[in-house]
């Protein structure tokens, strides 16, 4: 039996107001409990759009959107979506709200009326999940650009959603800042964390469950990373990522067994061969 959905779009259309064209037109998607899905897609395609209606931040103009069987069409269920939906945007500074790391971090919590106790649980494991726990004490606005997208990605695991999604969300840190909240994420997913991550990254869509590929507002392309980066990459003019290339090159040498895409471990004891 498979999994229940998180999201579910039906028909889901959206025009801003005043635009002369629908920023969704049409789309169905499901995005299903503990999967890691990759939203691709040209700039002005429409993904930070489909991000928002899932977080109820939008309506859609047509359609329906379902969070965990609840309709964001329902005013009266929309705070209830939000604390089981996260949404981390690509400026972290658009998410700050105190002057003190661990402050802006508790925010949610405090407001969900938590005890001090499990506030404070809650804080510390958000921290150390986004390796911030040196910095607990810091001003907000002292960090770095990094710091800071980590910051904002506390903040939304502190509220213990069902769901996470990251628009751009690592746009701002350097390649180890980036391996790392890429591992974050990862230990996430193990814990069955569902995330629907907006990336322009190539490597990052790797390690997603599925990619869907967003263009002039449509879902167009639903399917595997393998099957992705087998071929179907290049009909939206996406660069191969360096692993791909490397499994490629290691696939015709006979070092790797064809089929999925192994992780980076086994391709470097393919190397050490």
């Amino acid at each position: 039996m498979g999994k229940d959905p998180i999201f579910s779009l039906r028909g889901v259309e959206f025009a801003y107001p005043g635009a002369s064209f629908y920023a969704l037109r049409g789309v169905d998607l499901e995005v299903s409990e503990g999967e890691w899905v990759a939203l691709v897609g040209a700039n002005g395609s429409g993904k930070s759009t489909l991000a928002k209606i899932c977080n109820a931040l939008l309506i859609p103009a047509q359609g329906d959107c379902f969070v965990m069987g609840a309709n964001t069409r329902e005013e009266a269920l929309i705070p209830d979506i939000r604390r089981n939906v996260s949404l981390v945007f690509q400026n972290p500074e658009d998410q700050i709200v105190a002057s003190i790391v661990e402050e802006d971090v508790a925010f949610g919590p405090e407001n969900l009326g938590l005890p001090s106790s499990e506030i404070k649980r809650r804080v510390d494991r958000a921290l150390g999940l986004a390796g911030l726990l040196n910095e607990r004490r810091k001003g907000s606005f002292s960090l770095s650009g990094g710091q800071k997208q980590r910051l904002a990605l506390a903040g939304a695991l502190a509220l213990e959603p069902a769901a996470l999604l990251l628009d751009e969300s690592t746009s701002m840190l350097d390649p180890e800042g980036r391996l790392s909240f890429l591992s974050c994420l990862g230990s996430l997913k193990l814990s069955g964390m569902t995330i629907v991550q907006i990336t322009h990254r190539m490597e990052e869509a790797i390690q997603s469950d599925r990619v869907v590929v967003i263009d002039a507002g449509r879902a167009v392309w639903d399917g595997s990373p393998g099957d992705f980066f087998d071929g179907a990459y290049r009909d939206w003019s996406f660069e191969e990522p360096p692993g791909v290339a490397l499994y490629r090159e290691l696939l015709g040498r006979g070092l790797l067994p064809g089929g999925t895409l192994p992780d980076v471990d086994s391709m470097l004891g393919a190397l050490c061969l």
